[in-house]
């Protein structure tokens, strides 16, 4: 559920904490302002491809047909992978918006299972080598620029991730140092390092929830922070980790759409509006 918006402002900081009165009129930065012009039709006409990123990288790249605004996004998946339902849910309806998303394999075709015991998690991810990570994150990102950047079709990239991948947000704009991302938005990311946040150059809107064991609200404001520009840190009360990519509640449903117009509207704003 959002609370009512308790929020400090610094010059270029904004934290908010949100609650479902009258949100629409509390929240003045405009992420849930922007019409929805979406036609119905849109959605039916995203093109889903399968394809290899240099020899050892599967991805799925969404692709909106009807209309497409020509803008690339990078979304990072959490521990369950790029073939997970609601992660490609979420890239098929960001699609449904005018862009190409893509989705690769960061984990070499081992995704964490549900399944699995909970104690051999941190096995798992220990074999996750953080190198090989950033150099498929790498290859993805220069195959992204290659189709959409270097053709003069899209100005500058966006960047997507969940949990896992919402961590890796940090780690790939501090790298990429304003180069080819506009914008970045991070779910609830995991393992952030915050000395890196100093280096990235893109606004950065963080969306998490003030119960999630992995996410610390402290540390995004912290991270925020640091941004060099404009970021924003979106807190929905009683929420847990997860909640805007897998709702499991009609409560959790509410606040995972409004964070997904939060996010459709911070793409447009920092990509697609700077386009025209």
């Amino acid at each position: 559920m959002l609370r009512h918006r308790s929020s400090y402002i610094h010059a270029k900081h904004t934290i908010e904490v949100l609650d479902a009165k009258n949100i629409a009129s509390k929240i003045n930065c405009g992420l849930l302002q922007v019409d929805d012009g979406l036609d119905d039709d849109a959605c039916e006409l995203v093109n889903g491809i399968e394809l290899s990123i240099g020899e050892d990288v599967d991805a799925y790249l969404f692709k909106a047909v009807k209309n497409n605004n020509g803008t690339g996004i990078l979304l990072l998946s959490d521990v369950f992978g790029f073939e997970d339902s609601s992660t490609r849910d979420f890239a098929y309806r960001v699609a449904c918006n005018g862009y190409n998303v893509l989705v690769p394999d960061l984990f070499r075709g081992d995704p964490w299972a549900k399944h699995r015991p909970k104690a051999m998690f941190e096995e798992w991810i220990t074999k996750q080598e953080p190198e090989r990570v950033a150099n498929d994150i790498a290859m993805s990102t220069n195959w992204m620029v290659n189709e959409f950047v270097a053709a003069g079709i899209s100005k500058k990239l966006g960047l997507i991730g969940f949990c896992f991948g919402g961590g890796k947000v940090i780690e790939v704009l501090a790298r990429d140092q304003g180069a080819y991302f506009g914008v970045g938005v991070s779910f609830y990311g995991t393992r952030i390092d915050p000395s890196l946040a100093s280096n990235v150059k893109a606004p950065v809107l963080f969306i998490s929830g003030d119960n999630d064991p992995l996410c610390s609200v402290s540390l995004l404001e912290n991270v925020e922070k640091r941004i060099s520009r404009g970021s924003r840190v979106v807190v929905f009360e009683g929420r847990g980790h997860g909640f805007a990519h897998r709702p499991e509640s009609p409560e959790e449903d509410a606040d995972a759409e409004q964070a997904f117009i939060m996010t459709r509207n911070w793409l447009h704003d920092g990509l697609v509006a700077t386009k025209s």
